[in-house]
This record gives C-alpha cells, structure tokens and sequence, in this order.
C-alpha cells in the first residue's frame, strides 16, 4: 500500500510504525505543517493499561516511552487549606515533545518518512495514495472538506480553561480547588519530566471575567494564577504559551463526533474523529489506540486472512470492509469512555454543589466522578452509599446496575425533537485559539 498520513501527531506517528511492523514494503508518508520540535501542550498522561497494549505492538517504541516517563500512584487535593490525600492507581506522565521524538525516531527507523513543514488540506494533493489518515486533529482540513459526509458536530463545554506549564515537579497528581470572591477556580498539575510539569487551570466563565483573566496580558494571567495557587505551586513559576498579540490562550473544550470516520480512502484517527474532555486524561490513549485497531483491521483483510478479494488492504474489495471495521470497533470501544468524559466535565461544571463537603468527602466524590448516578442523588447521600457498597457486595451490584439505567433514562427524556424543547441559549465561545 501507498499510505499518507495526515499530522505527525502520536495518531498517526503510531499507526505508520505499525504499518511498517506489518509488511515493510508499504509505502508510508507522515506529513507534519509545524516544524520539528514546535509541538503545543507541555506533558500527557497515560495509564498501566497503554504501556502494556505498546509492549505487544512494538516492544521497542514501548520500552523507550516507558523510560522516559515520571510515575505516580497518589493523588493530592488541596482544599480550603486542607491537604488531603488519596492512593489510586499508578499513572504516568511524558513530554508531548519527547513523545512525539521517540515515535517520530521509531517510524524513521522503519523506513517512514517523516516530512516536517508538509501542510496538506486537500486530498487532490495525494492522488497516488491508496489509504489517506486524517489525523491531524480537532480542526482536521480533510475532514472539513468533506464535511456533508463526515458530519462533524461540536458541543462546547461551559467552562473555560488554560494549558499551561510549571516549574513545580508535582511528584503526586495534584488538584487545588481555590474560592475567590468571584467563584471558584481549580486546577489538575502533573508532572512530566525531571524539571517541568502540566498545570491545567479552569472556571467558570463568571469568575474567569470577574478576575480580569478576560482582559489580562499573558504575564498579567500569569501572575494572578501564581497568586491564586501559591500553595501547590510552592513559589514556583507558571509558564505560558503567549499568542503573538501577547494575550493568554483560554479555551473552551469542545467535544468532537462525527457521523461517520472514512469517506472511500480517507479515514479519520485520534482527534479528527473524536474528542473526550481532557479532565479524564484520555486523549493520547485513544489516539494510540485509535491506531492500533486501525492497523489491525487493514492486515486481517489482507491477502490470507479470509477477507474478501486477493489485491491486500489497498485494494477496492478490502478497504472499505476494513474501514467500516475499524469504525465499529473503536466506536463500541468508546461508549463508555465518552460517558465517563461526560459525567466529569459535568462534575467540574457544577463544582459548588460538592465543595460544601468536608474535604476528605468532596475529594471521595472527585475520584467518582465519571459516575451516572452520582448527579442524580444528595452528594452526601451518594457517598454514603458509595461507602457501604464498599462493604456490601450485593449493594454495589445493585449500584453498577442502576448508574447506566438511570443515565440511559435521562438521556433519552433529553433526546426530545427539538420542535417539542424550548429554546436554549448556547454557552459563549471564549477561545482565543483553536
């Protein structure tokens, strides 16, 4: 196969090694707009689960990822002044740069070309290519040129938030929740590296104008945010991504889906396909595997795998059966991991309705928040429940069973036609960047 990929973005990065594992002699292409090394956000997470998927597909890529990422098990919230702490699961946090250089030096190695300052946003400009990849994000130009097919709809949230960086190390997942008088702000810190870690800010609209951060300069915002979290941050400094007219970058998360993921030999992988709020730490993981089933799918309908037609996956018989497999796996794959991202954007959306609680509850409730039961019961009531059915297997069948009925209810008395909903006023866009 001839194969374009679209974005030099783990997607895509990720798949072209794959393809390359699978037979050598495919001819593969990842075409990056930026720069080598020009890559946006600071560090990514990812869980036990990823790195064990990596270790089968490609042992090599595997190993030097997990060399050079930080570990955590615990999570930290401070709240009020009160410092509570919570031991989970181990996670991991890596540069989004050194990321992208491990998978970019692996793909090389495998005979990829990897081609920076290559912007491509028409598919008249690959006529050669037997398999377009679309992985070059939330704004995908191959996917907006062919939008009536693919039927992108984005649902903005309602808070806004900033991606920023520290020089703090947190050596724990760190949430700092902070009341000003006009609301309350928070923040998500982890580290990434031996110097550097992520640190995510995010409020409401109401306090995010009622600070000033509407109208501050980026080193205005800045130093407002150190002032607001100078207990986590430990005097150490924030740093920021400045536009070029100097303003800070506050966006509004928009959540992605789209009708359909291939349109004849194009396709679409990670971001381009879909989106989960980042409040659950998902996105290089679904991108990855994103990746993962779509090189799976293209070499069981090659030549002696039982699929139709004797051409390979390039040909017009397999692609297609291939494609609509891909999409249907990683769909039903998603269902719940979107629900999840649904139910903790709602979570931060509605903060105030859980910081009445002492802190050692409010932050029990953090850890629940992907729950579809919990916006639907007293949150004191919920933990408590959630407490005994710790103890009381039967109570927390019963739990498990009841979370996604009481959802499914909810959601289908939303699903009214809209001819028979009042109109409602839609959340302002806020963003000053993409």
């Amino acid at each position: 196969m001839k194969v374009v990929c679209v974005g030099g973005g783990p997607a895509g990065l990720y798949f072209s090694i794959l393809m390359k594992r699978q037979d050598p002699s495919h001819d593969i292409t990842v075409h990056e707009r930026n720069p080598a090394g020009s890559t946006y956000g600071w560090g990514v997470t990812y869980w036990a689960g990823l790195i064990e998927k990596l270790h089968v597909h490609d042992p090599e890529s595997a190993r030097t990822i997990g060399e050079h990422s930080v570990r955590w098990s615990d999570g930290v919230a401070h709240v009020g002044g009160v410092r509570t702490v919570h031991h989970g699961d181990e996670g991991f946090g890596i540069s989004r740069r050194k990321l992208l250089d491990i998978l970019a030096e692996r793909a090389r190695a495998l005979g990829v070309r990897v081609e920076f300052e290559s912007e491509i946003t028409d598919l008249a400009q690959l006529p050669d290519a037997d398999l377009v990849v679309a992985g070059d994000g939330v704004n995908s130009a191959l996917r907006e040129q062919h939008a009536a097919h693919f039927g992108p709809a984005a649902a903005p949230g309602r808070n806004v938030y900033s991606w920023l960086g520290t020089t703090k190390v947190f050596d724990s997942f760190t949430f700092a929740f902070v009341e000003t008088p006009h609301g309350w702000i928070w923040c998500y810190g982890y580290g990434f590296d031996a110097d550097r870690s992520t640190f995510i800010v995010e409020c409401s609209p109401a306090t995010w104008a009622g600070l000033g951060l509407d109208r501050a300069t980026e080193a205005e915002g800045l130093a407002v945010l150190e002032e607001l979290f100078a207990e986590p941050l430990e005097g150490h400094r924030l740093i920021g991504r400045e536009h070029a007219d100097g303003t800070a970058q506050w966006l509004t998360f928009r959540t992605l889906t789209n009708r359909a993921w291939s349109h004849g030999r194009l396709v679409l992988l990670g971001d381009a396909a879909h989106t989960t709020h980042y409040s659950i730490g998902a996105g290089t993981t679904l991108a990855l595997e994103d990746a993962i089933a779509l090189a799976d799918a293209l070499r069981d309908s090659g030549p002696g795998s039982g699929g139709p037609g004797s051409s390979g996956p390039g040909g017009a018989a397999e692609l297609p059966s291939a494609l609509a497999r891909y999409e249907r796996e990683r769909r039903a794959a998603l269902l719940s991991v979107q629900s999840a991202a649904r139910y903790s954007a709602q979570w931060y959306e509605n903060l105030p309705r859980y910081l009445g609680l002492p802190p050692r509850q409010m932050f029990a409730l953090l850890g629940q928040r992907h729950s579809p039961l919990l916006p639907h019961l007293p949150p004191r009531l919920y933990y408590r429940l959630d407490q005994l059915a710790g103890r009381l297997g039967p109570l927390r069948t019963l739990k498990r069973w009841l979370g996604p009925r009481l959802a499914r209810t909810v959601h289908a008395r939303r699903a009214i036609p809209a001819s028979r909903q009042p109109m409602a006023e839609q959340p302002a866009e806020v963003s000053r960047a993409d």
